[in-house]
């Protein structure tokens, strides 16, 4: 049976890093959907509120099967919000939904990040199906002739355009939970000891986002030590 001892050293502790932040986030959410809003807002009427304000009236808010689940759906122009969410009043509740708020004005406003990400989506689908097979076909063929190494290769720059696309995603979600604080600070939807749950959550959510990026790149370079190691 092969050992790589790359996965254990390179991929491995970036793993630990999304799981551990993936914990943080389920966790971070669970304390501050205990702490409700004085105003008694909640998390729908909170998107709609920072829609409107921004002018987008025709922007749809829909409730959504499962636990963060929550997204902005730009095909349908509709924002839809987990059921733990859409009709909560908490701090956790009211910052996701103006999170995915802020995506929509993203939309609305041009953003350029968001249409870079936009645009390379149809590469990133193609990657994410065939990278990892490319990669792999490619290594085992090099063992009957080093030529095929090439196919690992194209595998490895598809793989890439999926890494790309992820660290596109992240100025995107930073910048809609910038978007979401600063219309909840704003339009005074929470007071500041209640932003304070809003901002935590948002962080802990942004943090998952840097450790995929984290476990991508590692994997990246996991490859690319792989098929040169085939090539020399």
């Amino acid at each position: 049976m092969y050992f790589d001892p790359t996965y254990i050293y390179i991929v491995m502790p970036a793993v630990l890093l999304a799981l551990i932040a993936s914990a943080r986030v389920q966790s971070t959410f669970k304390r501050y959907s205990r702490q409700y809003s004085a105003s008694h807002i909640t998390g729908a009427q909170a998107a709609q509120r920072v829609l409107y304000a921004n002018g987008l009236t025709n922007v749809r808010i829909e409730r959504v099967s499962g636990r963060l689940t929550d997204h902005y759906d730009p095909k349908d122009n509709v924002i839809r919000l987990s059921q733990p969410v859409y009709d909560s009043t908490s701090t956790a509740a009211i910052g996701v939904a103006c999170h995915e708020a802020g995506h929509a004005l993203q939309y609305a406003q041009d953003y350029a990040p968001i249409k870079l990400r936009t645009a390379i989506i149809p590469a990133t689908n193609i990657g994410s199906k065939l990278a990892i097979p490319l990669i792999i076909l490619g290594l085992i063929m090099s063992y009957y002739a080093r030529a095929y190494v090439a196919v690992a290769y194209a595998g490895i720059v598809l793989f890439t355009v999926c890494v790309v696309f992820q660290i596109i995603t992240l100025p995107v979600e930073f910048n809609a939970s910038r978007r979401a604080l600063l219309a909840i600070e704003g339009q005074g939807l929470l007071s500041n000891a209640e932003l304070e749950g809003s901002r935590k959550v948002l962080n802990a959510a942004a943090m998952t986002y840097v450790a995929a990026l984290a476990v991508s790149l590692a994997q990246l370079l996991r490859f690319l030590m792989l098929v040169n190691g085939r090539r020399d």
